[in-house]
């Protein structure tokens, strides 16, 4: 029993490594979070808002959270800025996590290239700019494990969110390109790929559902899982538990690959 005389505490497969999560603050961040925090990772968590990215900070073991960074990933200077201030607070980064995103849905012709641009700023080159920073700690190290959150919408198309789907195509692409050049530096470089998912976002994406069509809430949902076998939201949780195992020792070997968590929805 652990504490008993004679024993010594079993190291957790993540102490000493600093993750980075962007996007940290709710849903699918928050849960990845505290996946990693219950495998002894030291986080530093990185959203647009500090005061949410403080209540996440709550919910986690206190000795995990080493280091809270508002940001918004579009802005080059800004991501730079917190990058150095997390590696100054608890070293080099180990661990990235690409989770911020968002997503607006429009008819092709009513997606403006205001929508265009923001989206595929978020969703692209936030994950450009968040890697260009972090991956040197990783080069110098000679390990590291970079995640990125991207969607089924990323491998195959989805009707009214055209600016989302090429997004996503090219998180994909950029992380099979990365993962190639990485290979023989002990990097992996992989892309995990949620259906729906029980997130804010989604939740938005039902009550614009419920506004324009008038159907119910369980009605809306069924309209959005339709594609996906098992007629599900995925949760937070499953797509947090894929991620760490991409993270924890053991998962050495698996690089450029798009792990789909969608019920069935994509073989």
């Amino acid at each position: 029993m652990a504490g008993a005389p004679g024993d010594t505490a079993v190291p957790l497969p993540l102490d000493g490594r600093h993750a980075l999560v962007t996007g940290a603050g709710r849903g699918i961040g928050a849960a990845i979070a505290a996946a990693l925090a219950a495998r002894g990772a030291r986080l530093t968590l990185l959203g647009r808002t500090r005061a949410t990215l403080e209540a996440t900070a709550t919910q986690l073991p206190p000795q995990s959270v080493r280091h809270l960074a508002a940001c918004d990933v579009v802005d080059e200077q800004q991501v730079s800025a917190a990058v150095a201030a997390a590696r100054d607070v608890q070293g080099p980064i180990d661990i990235l996590v690409n989770n911020a995103g968002q997503a607006r849905s429009a008819p092709f012709l009513k997606t403006d290239l205001a929508t265009w641009r923001a989206t595929l700023d978020v969703n692209l080159t936030g994950v450009f700019l968040c890697t260009r920073a972090c991956l040197p700690d990783m080069l110098a190290s000679g390990r590291g494990r970079i995640v990125n959150i991207a969607s089924v919408a990323g491998l195959t198309g989805h009707p009214y969110i055209a600016a989302y789907c090429a997004s996503k195509h090219g998180v994909i692409g950029l992380t099979r390109a990365l993962a190639r050049e990485l290979a023989p530096k002990d990097i992996t470089v992989n892309a995990v790929c949620p259906g729906y998912t029980d997130t804010d976002m989604v939740r938005q994406a039902v009550a614009n559902i419920r506004a324009k069509t008038g159907r119910t809430e369980a009605e809306a949902i069924a309209a959005l899982t339709e594609r996906n076998p098992q007629r599900r939201l995925v949760s937070p949780a499953e797509v947090a538990a894929t991620v760490l195992w991409l993270c924890l020792p053991g998962a050495e070997s698996v690089t450029g690959q798009s792990i789909t968590l969608a019920g069935g929805e994509i073989m």
